[in-house]
């Protein structure tokens, strides 16, 4: 039996060649296409091949979360995860209204990988496994950006549980702001024969760009609304990941596929948006790897609460808030789920 795949998109746009290609491809392949509006979404949205929900509609879903999660945020998009939970999908795949598919993109997914492990502690930069010019993801601290962590690959040839794989973006790939204003683009990252993995201890952030969730590790998909755009998908990065090494798995990376055509951005504002995650991603990292957490995919629930509870207490998320739109959401996936 064919799981069922969806991909979840929000968008403030009128349908573009991203959202049009994204819309072919999952009705040539039968996957559902769920898109996000905002407040600022056009009244009149309509793209055939994918189910676009405004806000009115969002506030009729029977989720908790519906009549709490903040307009004018990218965290509406958490509302389209409840959704292609609730209609039964086994893989959600997220990507954003400026990534268009490439080769690769409709490949069927499998949450077992034959990979190559990375060991080590601290921070590593994976994109430099990828690109021979200097670059960095957004969210990997600027302290360490010349710093990058020792570390060995091997394999054994086993497939490996995967149930988090981030896959890169070509073309404008999700550099930070700093990046962007000091280095060239395009960039086309190289290809790879086995997608990596990273052992326990070594961090990297991975971002909401074209990242397959698989149903085990749904509930980490959460994006916390009180803290800013830039940092929301790199801090639930981490939690996801502090996490996941209780649950025995390793985050996974592989070859770009997809090609990003940036929707128009103020680099400044972007800057302005991720100086929190300058100053506070180190410490977030230490936050975590000292939070009391269970070992057991069944405490998965419990361990985001006291991740969530640690970042609350140390004023890194704002706003004690966020635990009431943290158990809506945990109410909700254990509803749907």
């Amino acid at each position: 039996m064919t799981e069922q795949v969806s991909i979840v998109v929000t968008s403030i746009f009128e349908p573009n060649a991203s959202l049009q290609e994204l819309a072919r491809g999952a009705a040539q392949n039968g996957w559902e296409f769920l898109i996000v509006g905002d407040s600022k979404s056009p009244a009149n949205f309509f793209l055939k091949g994918a189910q676009f929900f405004n806000v009115e509609m969002q506030r009729k879903f029977n989720f908790q979360l519906a009549a709490l999660c903040p307009i004018g945020h990218y965290t509406r998009k958490n509302l389209g995860y409840l959704l292609a939970i609730k209609n039964g999908s086994a893989i959600i795949v997220e990507t954003d209204d400026d990534n268009i598919p490439v080769e690769g993109f409709w490949v069927p997914r499998t949450k077992f990988l034959n990979s190559m492990e990375i060991t080590g502690q601290g921070w590593y930069n994976v994109y430099s496994l990828y690109s021979d010019r200097p670059i960095w993801p957004r969210g990997l601290p600027l302290e360490n950006i010349l710093q990058n962590a020792t570390v060995e690959l091997s394999t054994n040839g086993k497939d490996y549980f995967s149930p988090i794989q981030q896959g890169l973006a070509d073309g404008n790939p999700d550099v930070d702001a700093i990046f962007r204003m000091t280095h060239l683009l395009p960039l086309n990252f190289n290809k790879r024969q086995q997608p990596i993995r990273l052992a326990k201890g070594l961090w990297s952030p991975f971002n909401s760009q074209n990242t397959t969730w698989y149903k085990e590790a749904f509930p980490l998909l959460y994006l916390p609304s009180y803290c800013s755009f830039r940092m929301t998908d790199i801090w639930r990065s981490f939690v996801a990941q502090r996490i996941a090494w209780e649950c025995n798995w390793q985050l996974t990376f592989h070859d770009a596929t997809v090609f990003q055509e940036r929707n128009e951005h103020n680099l400044l504002r972007d800057f302005e948006q991720e100086v929190p995650g300058y100053l506070f991603n180190n410490k977030i990292k230490q936050i975590l790897e000292n939070a009391p957490l269970r070992s057991g995919v069944e405490h998965i629930a419990h361990n985001l609460r006291v991740c969530y509870n640690a970042l609350i207490k140390e004023n890194i998320i704002s706003s004690k808030e966020e635990m009431e739109l943290l158990d809506a959401w945990l109410h909700d996936i254990e509803k749907w789920s």
